[in-house]
């Protein structure tokens, strides 16, 4: 007869077939002391375990929200806000190109905010005298406009 043991063991790490780091799931026994224990993929499940994963939980999810209010709340200091970048320019084109980085310094410049230039989002750099509103993306969902002004100087 087949006796088909299994166990509870908690993740931790990320594993394609068995899931996400902190998941709690069933592996055979052989399976999980031959192979995920001794490799540090999984630790068994117990009582204590699971109370630890559990605080481990609550407190990242309480650090998380506090984040996301933190990025919102940096989100709202600069949302429609204007910016003016001086460019030389010959009619309506200008010489070189504005992008995200320019965009990103000109905040801090005008505004005292600190913006990455990563998190500007253009689909490609400015080459013309323009107004118009660019998004900035602080991830998590939250992004804020930012109105800007390439004039000729």
């Amino acid at each position: 007869m087949y006796n088909n043991k299994s166990m509870k063991v908690i993740l931790l790490q990320d594993d394609k077939k068995l899931g996400k780091k902190g998941d709690i799931v069933n592996a055979s026994d052989g399976f999980a002391f031959n192979s995920l224990i001794p490799r540090g993929i999984a630790k068994p499940a117990t009582d204590k375990a699971i109370a630890e994963l559990d605080r481990t939980s609550a407190a990242q999810a309480k650090e998380s929200a506090q984040q996301i209010k933190q990025i919102q709340k940096d989100a709202t200091k600069i949302d429609k806000k204007k910016v003016i970048i001086t460019s030389k320019a010959k009619g309506n084109k200008l010489f070189g190109s504005v992008t995200g980085k320019d965009i990103a310094e000109a905040i801090t410049t005008q505004h005292k905010i600190e913006i990455d230039a990563k998190n500007v989002l253009l689909d490609a750099p400015i080459k013309e005298l323009t107004i118009q509103e660019v998004k900035i993306d602080y991830g998590s969902g939250v992004t804020a406009g930012i109105i800007v002004t390439i004039s000729a100087g």
